[in-house]
């Protein structure tokens, strides 16, 4: 498992942490498996959501501020992700990214990656 820290800058954000968590998996030089990207936190969350228009994560936050406790917010979120893992790259869609959701910041934090190779693959490592 690898822990990674993150710094956050505001009190609410959205940080792609796609490369970060590709990076990780390459390391692993897993051929085919899964990935878990998971958020030890209760004030901030791990989500797939659109990257190729800078408004989607900017709305995202937008639309959570208000009388919205950041222990919500991370609970309609959730803590994690599971990315699948094909040809050593992680499988997401054209305009999907990973991101690091901060709902009560800024802060340091720190997400765990574990990589888990394809059980019975002759080509896992």
């Amino acid at each position: 498992m690898k822990e990674i820290d993150i710094q956050t800058n505001n009190k609410s954000e959205m940080i792609d942490i796609t490369s970060i968590v590709q990076k990780a998996v390459s390391k692993e030089k897993v051929v085919t498996g899964i990935c878990v990207i998971f958020a030890p936190h209760t004030t901030a969350a791990i989500t797939i959501n659109e990257n190729a228009d800078p408004d989607v994560p900017r709305d995202i936050i937008a639309h959570m501020e208000g009388n919205s406790a950041a222990h919500v917010k991370s609970t309609f979120v959730g803590s994690s992700q599971v990315v699948l893992i094909e040809n050593s790259r992680l499988v997401l869609g054209t305009w999907q990214s990973i991101f690091f959701c901060e709902f009560d910041g800024p802060r340091t934090r720190k997400i765990l990656i574990k990589v888990i190779c394809e059980n019975g693959n002759i080509n896992c490592f």
